[in-house]
Formats: C-alpha cells, structure tokens, sequence
C-alpha cells in the first residue's frame, strides 16, 4: 500500500516532467522547421539568381555564335571577291617563292594567335 500511495504523490511531478520535456520538443521541432523553411527560401532564391545567368550567358554564347558566323560568311564572300579579281590577273597565276610564301604564312598566323589572345583577355 505504500508503493501506492508513494506513486500517486509522485504521479504529478513524472506528469509535469513529461508535459515539460513535450513543450521543449515540440519547440525545437518549431524552431528546425522554421530555420528549413528560410533556408529553402534562401536556396530558391540562388537557384534563381543561377538560371537567370545561365539564361543571359546562353544568350551572349548565341550572339558569339551569329557573330562568328557573318564574319565566317564575311570572309568567305571576299576570299571569292579576291579570288575573281585575281582570275585574269598574270601576277597572281605566278609561283611566290618558298622563303616569301613562308615569311607571309608566318606573320598572318602570328596575327591571328594576337587577336585571339586579345579576344581572351577580354
């Protein structure tokens, strides 16, 4: 009968604990769903950011792309314009000698690495 009555006085007080120990978690269960939710608002936000500049540097590579095609188009329109001026021109059927030739080669392809380093840099 005394283990009895010793429980009965001692019910209130587990119960208090238990009540007390309830409120503490379901508070930290409120404050982790809240610090989730600002962190998924955070996260939407840069997966925003990030596809907005995706979609600006899609938009330079596709502008690069057009431009490097009318200049390739550009190019291919005075190769012809140059070459049908040449057709009947005696100087331009000759043989250029090698070390000319050569030294030409050179100082176009020089010319070209120089415009793409700069290109780069930029």
């Amino acid at each position: 009968m005394d283990k009895l009555k010793l429980l009965y006085k001692l019910s209130p007080i587990i119960l208090l604990i238990i009540v007390i120990f309830s409120i503490y978690f379901a508070y930290q269960c409120f404050e982790d769903e809240q610090t989730a939710k600002q962190k998924m608002t955070e996260l939407s936000s840069q997966m925003q950011q990030l596809q907005q500049t995706i979609e600006r540097n899609n938009q330079i590579i596709a502008a690069n792309e057009q431009s490097k095609r009318e200049l390739e188009n550009q190019s291919i329109s005075r190769q012809e314009q140059i070459n049908e001026q040449l057709k009947y021109n005696d100087c331009a059927n000759q043989f250029v000698p090698m070390s000319i030739s050569g030294s030409l080669y050179n100082r176009a392809k020089s010319l070209r690495e120089s415009a793409n380093s700069s290109k780069s840099a930029q």
